[in-house]
Order: C-alpha cells, then structure tokens, then sequence
C-alpha cells in the first residue's frame, strides 16, 4: 500500500515540478534530467526484474531526451496520463464492474442494482473529463506559451479534476440521501 501511494505521489509530482521549473526559468535539460529521476523511481524496481540492460536502456533514453532538450517530450506526459486513465475507464464500461463501482464497492460492498447504474454513469462522466483534459493539454502543449501550459498542466487541470471529485462527491451524496427517503 505505501509503494502505491509513493506511486502516486511520484505520479503527481512531475506537473507540480514542471510547472515550477518552468516559472521560475530552471532549464528544461534538468527538468527532464528531474522526469528520469522520477521515472525511475517509480518504475526502476519493475525494470530491475527485466533486469540491468532494460534499465540501462530507459536510462540512456530519458538522459538523450534531456541532452536534446525536447521539450515537446516534457509536455506529452500530462496527455498520456489522461489518455491511459481514459483507456482504464473506458475498457470498465464494456465488461465487468466499471471502474468507479470498484471503488464504491470498497466501502459499499453490497451496492444495489441503482447503485451500479449510478457508478456506471460517473465512469462515462470521467471518460468525457479526461478526453476534454487531454485534448487541452494537446492545445496547450503545441499552442500556448509554456507557462500557460505549466499553468494549464500544472494547476488548472487539477482543479478541474477536483472540481469534478468534489461535484459527484455533493451528487452522491443527494443521490443517495433521496434512495433512502423513498426506502
């Protein structure tokens, strides 16, 4: 459990160093110097199993986009998080529990047949988010600035994404409260 949060945590980071790399001029060769470090990190213990060469490999890739300064390669990470949570969500909606009722049934195991309507409808919600989500961080990464990106990325997406926590969050709980009235 803590490895996954670390995970996380890791995960979560790059937009925050990003987006104050950026604003405060730090040059992109060491962002992306900073981006291997986290990569690593994250990924290293995976890649020991593959063992040393693939490691080595990553390395040598996430160094040479660093020495090249790509700085189109720093500004893909934000659409892929999106695209593969988009793919995660969306492969739910075709089989089994939807990825949000595995989350409702962590703390509601027995979750009624409205229940699983409900979950299976805030997972198309999510799906929408993050198509929306990547295609702003598609703009914003070959059309704005890099600090309207870094600010896009780094903050704005992320309150767009707890905005919409925080609102189904209210909607559950409506939701709910109106299941019991007429129980």
């Amino acid at each position: 459990m803590k490895a996954g949060l670390a995970s996380g945590a890791l995960i979560f980071a790059f937009p925050v160093l990003v987006l104050a790399g950026i604003w405060a001029g730090v040059d992109r060769r060491i962002l992306a110097l900073a981006l291997a470090a986290l990569a690593l990190a994250r990924w290293g213990g995976t890649l020991k199993k593959q063992g040393l060469p693939a490691l080595g490999l990553v390395a040598a890739v996430l160094i040479g986009c660093a020495c090249l300064r790509s700085d189109l390669s720093l500004k893909a990470y934000p659409i892929a998080v999106n695209v593969g949570l988009l793919a995660f969500f969306a492969a739910s909606l075709r089989g089994g529990p939807t990825a949000v009722e595995r989350l409702a049934r962590l703390k509601e195991p027995d979750l009624d047949e409205a229940g699983v309507r409900y979950t299976r409808t805030v997972t198309k919600i999510w799906c929408v988010f993050f198509v929306a989500n990547a295609a702003a961080s598609l703009a914003t990464a070959l059309w704005a600035s890099e600090k309207i990106w870094a600010l896009y990325n780094g903050l704005v997406s992320y309150g767009l994404m707890g905005a919409l926590f925080a609102g189904e969050w209210l909607v559950r709980r409506r939701v709910r409260a109106q299941r019991k009235e007429v129980s």
